[in-house]
């Protein structure tokens, strides 16, 4: 667990030779777009980012982090920075912890694709979901803001903030279902059985019933930022997926990690959650089942299935973009190897389940 400047220290470098841009042209872009902007300006680049690179900005005025699309052919629909900047934008007005944006840039020309400038938040990352260094009263109360903020967006009056037109409002999980296995195909580099699996069985048994509000669509732990001391979240970020959907696919993303290892988020299954203060699964479910005013959640294997297998279609894309040779991070050889392991997981939740039934 990092702080302040230290997270921006330990968690940025020299900008990528794929990702270099013309950092005079920026400069020159946000003198007249950035109020209250003042030069000089140098650039460094977050080390981590799977789908569009991030990189930090300091300047006379201060310091902004700005995301960009990546290079090279990009999948249809894929890295869509204006409807990140348009939702962050939107919930401004809300209680949802955001980031202020400044700018939307997409003239390719600037800078060669387009990108948007937010102000730069600093506080804690909390890259280990057991929270190591915390006490379990503070894990107790980062778990609950956490699920309070998922709780908050899910409960924004889409239309009322201008989002009426952010997605469509049926139908959602069969959409996303169809799209990421578009994706996927698209990407495809081994075949993978789990997922021809997957591809065929999801479509089939998608629960009855539907549901419209926010959904952030890589809501976890690590994508946001922690007041310095105190358990509060400052901002929300990667809204990259964001769009209208079910909240039902927010919470069981959301809830992954009681079931798998991650190699770049860990874990927290096998974990003696009671002696870290963390709750447990059942438990964190409950809590946004109250916030939110539901009375349960019925076909919970089939939202961790779905979240798994959805989550495997995008790993497979961050390692097609790294053999392409323009993938965001340095890391995104293995993740070949990620996508056939969720994959494989979210085919065994289904067995389960179609078990016990």
């Amino acid at each position: 667990m990092a702080s302040g400047s230290e997270i921006l220290e330990s968690e940025t470098g020299e900008v990528r030779a794929a990702h270099r841009f013309d950092v005079g042209a920026l400069a020159d872009y946000m003198r007249d777009h950035v109020p209250g902007f003042r030069g000089p300006l140098s650039v460094r680049q977050f080390k981590g980012g799977q789908s569009n690179p991030t990189f930090l900005l300091a300047a006379a005025s201060g310091r902004y982090v700005m995301r960009k699309k990546p290079p090279g052919k990009l999948l249809a629909s894929a890295h869509q920075v204006d409807r990140e900047y348009r939702v962050i934008r939107a919930l401004a007005a809300t209680d949802v912890p955001v980031a202020r944006v400044h700018a939307l840039c997409t003239d390719d020309a600037v800078i060669g694709s387009a990108f948007y400038v937010m102000d730069c938040v600093e506080g804690r990352i909390f890259r280990d979901p057991q929270l190591p260094g915390c006490s379990p009263r503070e894990r107790a109360a980062i778990y609950d803001e956490m699920n309070d903020v998922m709780a908050r967006f899910h409960r924004v009056d889409y239309e009322a903030v201008g989002l009426g037109d952010f997605g469509r409002p049926r139908n959602y999980i069969a959409r996303q279902i169809a799209r990421w296995a578009k994706q996927y195909e698209a990407a495809q580099t081994d075949e993978v059985e789990a997922m021809r699996n997957l591809i065929a069985w999801l479509p089939a048994h998608v629960p009855p019933g539907d549901e419209t509000c926010i959904v952030h669509g890589d809501f976890r732990l690590e994508n946001s930022i922690y007041h310095p001391t105190a358990p509060r979240m400052l901002a929300l970020l990667d809204w990259e997926l964001a769009t209208l959907g079910h909240p039902l696919a927010d919470l069981a993303y959301n809830c992954l990690l009681y079931h798998m290892n991650s190699p770049t988020q860990g874990t927290l299954a096998g974990v003696d959650l009671a002696a870290l203060g963390i709750p447990t699964e059942e438990a964190y479910v409950a809590a946004y089942c109250r916030r939110t005013g539901r009375p349960g959640v019925e076909h919970w294997s089939f939202y961790l299935a779905f979240s798994l297998f959805r989550l495997a279609a995008i790993a497979q894309g961050v390692y097609k973009r790294g053999l392409d040779g323009n993938a965001s991070s340095e890391q995104a050889m293995m993740y070949g190897a990620i996508c056939q392991l969720l994959a494989a997981l979210a085919w065994e939740i289904v067995e389960k389940g179609a078990a016990r039934s």
